[in-house]
């Protein structure tokens, strides 16, 4: 997106409370996916807006839930609802919705066609104790974070492993389910990590395409221009 006056505008947040809170636009767009008033019962008096801006706070600030501020709800009632949405699937329903609402800004298909998948591995502090391991090849003790993305770069699904798992084992983890959410995939780009059987074999499906993802300097040496293989892929997908 390019910083223009109009769109400068549009994400100012001088006028509200907190950087991370949302604008009446941006909820608009989320509150459809909240859940309604209960039907029988008591009628819920928290306000979900201030319980979202709430979340949003934490993750943008990095602060503990303790230290919530206290023009925000009760941090236990924020954590609950913090659950809860995961528990129930709102996250899920306003990632979705939010999702299709991109793609179609871009003039692409609801759904995509290829897919790209990648890890990271990254140092845990001293006291991590779970899903801890040695990353041999980038010689890093910690955790693993495994993505697969569309071709606009959007998150599609995400898992979070320890370091000495291999890439060709941990994307069973992110395969699995994949294409109940994202049916019409029929392209998985990959690096050289996971190239062989074992991805093949874990492929959610029989995938046409899993291609391996060449190194600039791999199709430079081949003769193959970088913008034509670009071009190639994105004359393919939706």
């Amino acid at each position: 997106m390019a910083w223009t006056p109009f769109t400068r505008l549009d994400h100012d947040r001088s006028r509200q409370r907190y950087t991370s809170d949302m604008t009446d636009r941006e909820f608009a767009l989320i509150a459809p996916h909240l859940p309604g008033q209960p039907d029988r019962g008591r009628k819920r008096r928290t306000d979900l807006r201030a319980v979202v801006d709430g979340i949003f706070y934490l993750l943008q600030n990095g602060c503990a839930w303790a230290n919530l501020p206290k023009d925000f709800p009760p941090k236990s009632t924020v954590y609950w609802y913090f659950q809860r949405f995961r528990d129930d699937g709102t996250w899920a329903r306003i990632h979705d919705a939010l999702y299709v609402d991109c793609r179609d800004l871009e003039g692409r298909e609801d759904q995509p066609s290829a897919a790209i998948i990648d890890s990271q591995s990254v140092k845990t502090g001293p006291n991590a104790c779970d899903a801890v391991g040695y990353d041999a090849g980038k010689k890093i003790k910690g955790r693993k974070r495994h993505i697969v993305t569309d071709t606009l770069g959007l998150l599609l699904k995400v898992a979070v492993h320890s370091a000495a798992i291999q890439d060709r084992d941990g994307a069973a983890r992110l395969f699995d389910k994949l294409t109940a959410r994202f049916p019409f995939i029929e392209v998985i780009i990959g690096d050289g990590g996971y190239a062989g059987p074992k991805v093949r074999e874990a492929a959610p499906r029989s995938l046409p395409h899993l291609h391996d993802r060449e190194t600039r300097r791999d199709r430079v040496q081949s003769g193959q221009h970088p913008g034509r293989l670009r071009a190639a892929i994105n004359g393919r997908v939706r």
